[in-house]
């Protein structure tokens, strides 16, 4: 399926109890099957990983191409996930994982069957490995956000912790696989057994059937809408930024040392394709230890505490492999290594999934895996041609640097824990009606006159004026507050703290105003870009933004209603 960043669980000590074993999840069948089928894909990628990197080195010793390859893998990522996942929130995911395992599965065949007939040069491999990763890019966040779902509640943040598992223990028998079917026959060989390896995910998703989504009451969004849906929600979450922004400066300096890995294994401590696929399996057994202690750490530690302890031990073993030139210790170190990777990324992993609404899960995750994958490969980029200008020891030792010192962003941006109940949606919200004589736009929604709730209740018409034209262009919506006797202050403050709620659920601009003449008086506004997006703002809100919303309707006089009012653009 393609390596995924990996996913694990990092809520806060507050959290709910965490179950008695991380290995929970396997008691469902289904989401049994599909780790398994995962895993088998896993071992493949990774043996293609080794495969690439060592074919690289046999065409040249340039320490740019070689980290490069990790870029080519990653890049894809940048270009093409938030699109994957815009598609996979709007159409039917068994469907569409069929048809990326399928072009990943063609690709890699391509791949395998250019390289034993000896026409790949250094920009053929980087090209074909480009593909697979694109396959790869297609597919994880639908994958991501698939999984969790198919437990309880209550287990979630272990199954997006077997997530990371999974890819690292298969990272500690996919190398070794790897240069053992390397050394006996050739790098094209075992990209011929990666493309088999697919065959596994595509079975399950053949045997699965997916529940079906519930009927949609709109019209499905069209993918340039949704696209911009999921931007705004992203630009307008203060807790998710703040993630975005440390998993990038984590994953630029720990991309060092899965990019200059091979070039260490080989040119300081002379070790062959199978001495090289050992290192990376002593990645994978202490990914596996540490990802069995994740329930025990979550329980006791914080979301910040845990990638900083992460973050720390990473630049702790770059500087190992910075120094040491033996083999065993740099094995030893790569266990370590593999525990304090996992705990990072688990952290980092857990923390922005769970933060997400169901109706934004895998457009949400793209966002991730952008930043993730193409931090990495920028990374990887930016420290390939530094070590061939600048050394490994000294590039290694400014990753370290890096590492040590990424912990200190948690001093501007701390996580911040919501807990899952609260983005839920806060229920059936009173759906805008329309004017008598105004049409809505084919397909956007229905006609009619009464009343309209937008974030409080209240009272308004949904039109004013000889509005006649259908309603295709944006929508205004004003909300009118008369703050209780001394409140006009608290009300305009809290008021304040709606504008992301309003701009995540899909407004593009958003604005508070206060009567020159009255100071009690207060209007709200916001644009919305089309009538069904308004409508589909309504089933958006959560109960977090309905709490917000019910402490500015708190600060309201009762005796003044809340008037709400939607104004249409009139067509020429």
């Amino acid at each position: 399926m393609g390596e995924q960043p990996g996913a694990a669980a990092a809520a806060p000590a507050a959290a709910a109890p965490a179950p008695a074993s991380a290995w929970s999840p396997f008691r469902h069948r289904l989401f049994a099957a599909m780790w398994g089928a995962q895993f088998v894909s896993n071992v493949g990628s990774w043996m293609q990983t080794v495969a690439a990197q060592w074919l690289m080195l046999t065409l040249t010793s340039s320490a740019a191409y070689v980290a490069l390859v990790q870029t080519a893998a990653g890049l894809p990522v940048v270009l093409f996930a938030v699109l994957a996942g815009t598609i996979g929130d709007l159409v039917d995911r068994r469907r569409f994982l069929l048809l990326t395992q399928s072009l990943m599965l063609v690709a890699a065949v391509a791949l395998g069957a250019l390289a034993i007939a000896g026409l790949v040069t250094p920009w053929v491999l980087l090209a074909l490995v480009f593909a697979v990763g694109t396959g790869q890019a297609l597919t994880s966040p639908t994958w991501q956000t698939l999984q969790p779902e198919l437990v309880g509640p209550a287990e979630r943040p272990q199954a997006i912790s077997l997530g990371a598992v999974n890819q690292n223990l298969a990272r500690a028998v996919g190398p070794a696989i790897g240069g053992v079917i390397l050394a006996a026959t050739n790098a094209g060989t075992v990209f011929l057994v990666n493309a088999f390896t697919f065959l596994a995910v595509l079975g399950v998703l053949a045997a699965w059937h997916s529940t079906s989504r519930a009927p949609d009451t709109l019209p499905r969004e069209h993918v340039g809408e949704a696209i911009r849906a999921g931007g705004r929600y992203i630009a307008a979450s203060p807790a998710l930024r703040v993630i975005l922004i440390r998993a990038a400066l984590f994953i630029f300096f720990a991309s060092a040392l899965w990019a200059l890995l091979p070039l260490t294994a080989r040119s300081v401590l002379h070790l062959g394709s199978g001495g090289y696929g050992l290192l990376l399996g002593s990645v994978g057994i202490g990914a596996v230890g540490g990802a069995g202690l994740l329930p025990r750490l979550r329980a006791r530690l914080s979301a910040d505490v845990m990638l900083t302890a992460g973050s720390i031990g990473m630049a702790a073993v770059t500087l190992v492999l910075a120094l040491a030139q033996v083999a065993a210790v740099d094995a030893v170190a790569l266990v370590v290594g593999g525990a304090c990777w996992i705990l990072a990324l688990s952290t980092l992993n857990s923390v922005y999934q769970l933060s997400l609404p169901r109706w934004i899960k895998a457009r949400g995750m793209s966002y991730y895996l952008v930043v993730f994958q193409g931090g990495g490969a920028i990374g990887s980029a930016v420290m390939g041609i530094t070590a061939g200008y600048a050394g490994l020891r000294v590039t290694l030792a400014i990753a370290a640097a890096g590492l040590a010192l990424g912990p200190l962003a948690a001093l501007a941006w701390r996580f911040q824990a919501i807990p899952p109940e609260e983005l839920l949606p806060a229920g059936d919200w009173p759906a805008p009606h329309l004017a008598a004589g105004t049409e809505p736009a084919e397909g956007t929604g229905s006609a009619g006159t009464g009343s309209a709730g937008t974030g409080s209740a209240g009272t308004g018409s949904a039109g004013t004026g000889s509005v006649s034209a259908e309603p295709a262009g944006p929508v205004l919506v004003t909300v009118d507050y008369v703050a209780r006797a001394g409140q006009a202050g608290e009300l305009m403050a809290a008021l304040e703290e709606t504008r992301f709620s309003r701009r995540r659920t899909g407004a593009i601009s958003w604005r508070a105003w206060q009567d020159a003449s009255d100071e009690n008086r207060i209007l709200e506004q916001f644009v919305v870009a089309s009538w069904a997006e308004h409508l589909r703002q309504h089933e958006r809100v959560t109960k977090r933004d309905q709490d917000r919303l019910d402490k500015v309707r708190a600060l309201a006089d009762p005796d003044q209603p809340v008037t709400v009012t939607h104004w249409l653009a009139p067509h020429p």
